[in-house]
């Protein structure tokens, strides 16, 4: 894959259609080719490590995820969220798209943020976890959903990839509604590592299926553990994923070494 980094930082890793940076998206992002990219998938920092506890495998444990998620006050976590998507609208090609997971602890912020950076949000699809953690303090319903945002560049001009035709087909004949359900990230997913908000690879999957075609360059700006990365090969798409934390970065690699592609 041509270099789409115009920078002399050597990638993490790289073959024909991958490639993974080691570095901060503030400063790489900026280096990248202007409208260089099809799709983006960014699953940003939630900030909701504030030393409170969650229920993981039956045992009580912190919600702190690192220093990464610590949390910001409502300016600057708004502001963080208005500059990474700002850096990421200048890659998108005219006709892209972006997709944003979050929980109530950033969504808001990012929903705002992409209209005032000139986005239009296409969909609000509801991630409807099957197998949820408990609320241990029982002083609020479970939560059992998260909320992925569908936006493409706010221009007339543009018409976002859709794969329409596909997703209802899989969904049975009939158009596939904006709520998904399913059930967290499997334990076969974090054989080479756990990252504590990894994705489950059939919602990254649905999400490339649904909104590129084969032979597209998808980004991740936070690639974390890698799934984006996973899906794409697996689906025949080129990849790019930038990660600041060495330790995740070494996860995505030797999870992208072990899986096949479909080209």
């Amino acid at each position: 894959m041509d270099k789409i980094l115009h920078t002399r930082q050597k990638p993490y890793y790289e073959t024909e259609t991958e490639q993974l940076y080691l570095g901060d998206s503030f400063v790489l992002l900026p280096k990248m080719e202007p409208e260089s990219v099809d799709m983006i998938f960014a699953d940003p920092p939630y900030f909701l490590s504030n030393d409170g506890v969650t229920c993981q495998g039956g045992k009580m444990v912190s919600v702190n995820k690192g220093d990464w998620d610590q949390g910001m006050d409502c300016n600057s976590k708004h502001a963080f969220n208005r500059k990474w998507l700002r850096l990421c609208k200048k890659v998108l090609k005219p006709d892209g798209s972006i997709w944003i997971s979050g929980t109530l602890h950033n969504i808001y912020s990012i929903g705002l943020a992409l209209e005032q950076e000139g986005y239009k949000i296409i969909n609000n699809i509801t991630w409807q976890k099957t197998n949820p953690p408990p609320n241990l303090a029982c002083r609020c319903f479970t939560h059992s959903t998260e909320t992925i945002l569908w936006a493409r560049k706010d221009d007339k001009k543009a018409h976002h990839h859709f794969n329409y035709d596909l997703m209802k087909e899989e969904n049975g004949g009939k158009q596939m509604k904006d709520v998904w359900t399913g059930s967290l990230t499997r334990a076969s997913e974090k054989k080479e590592g756990k990252h504590p908000t990894q994705k489950p690879e059939y919602l990254l999957e649905r999400i490339i299926r649904a909104s590129t075609k084969e032979g597209m360059l998808v980004l991740d700006p936070f690639c974390g553990s890698g799934t984006t990365g996973v899906a794409a090969r697996k689906l025949g798409r080129k990849f790019i994923g930038l990660e600041m934390q060495e330790d995740y970065i070494k996860i995505s690699r030797r999870r992208l070494e072990k899986t096949n592609t479909s080209a």
